[in-house]
């Protein structure tokens, strides 16, 4: 069993969803296991992009939600279906100690994530971050942690 956690910038174009989309299926098969667990925060962006794909690889889905107050204060109209979607078809989510979501609740979220997983797709154009809740923060962390990073940006992937 294979456990991969993802971490990922949330504003990819439209072009970059599916390239990125592609690329994670790609990893995913390159990685050979006879079983797929993702673990995501499923945020807009490059964490839900990651989720489908695992559940379209036939893999199994662990949500880890920052805060209880996530989807009401954070889910934005044009991301809700796919949020609720991904959520129903988890096979387990975890909702993270913290009534709001704020710095605190998305490092506790990352924490988790690298707690749970053998390895940590980064979907992540390779620069720095400004707050420790952001990917490079969290492939630092993983770094740290002695978790192993496959960082997955495609060459005409780009961000809003």
């Amino acid at each position: 069993m294979t456990r991969i956690a993802v971490t990922g910038h949330m504003n990819l174009t439209a072009t970059s969803v599916l390239l990125v989309y592609d690329a994670i299926v790609d990893a995913f098969t390159r990685l050979n296991s006879d079983e797929l667990v993702g673990i995501s925060c499923i945020a807009r962006g490059a964490d839900s992009v990651f989720a489908q794909a695992v559940l379209d690889c036939g893999g199994r889905l662990e949500v880890i939600l920052p805060s209880t107050n996530y989807r009401a204060s954070k889910v934005k109209p044009d991301h809700a279906r796919q949020f609720d979607d991904l959520v129903s078809r988890a096979s387990e989510v975890r909702v993270m100690p913290f009534e709001e979501a704020n710095r605190r609740a998305y490092e506790a979220a990352n924490a988790e994530l690298l707690a749970r997983c053998d390895l940590l797709f980064a979907v992540w154009d390779g620069q720095g971050s400004v707050d420790k809740g952001g990917t490079a923060a969290a492939v630092a962390e993983a770094r740290t942690r002695g978790v192993s990073v496959d960082v997955i940006w495609p060459d005409e992937a780009a961000r809003e």
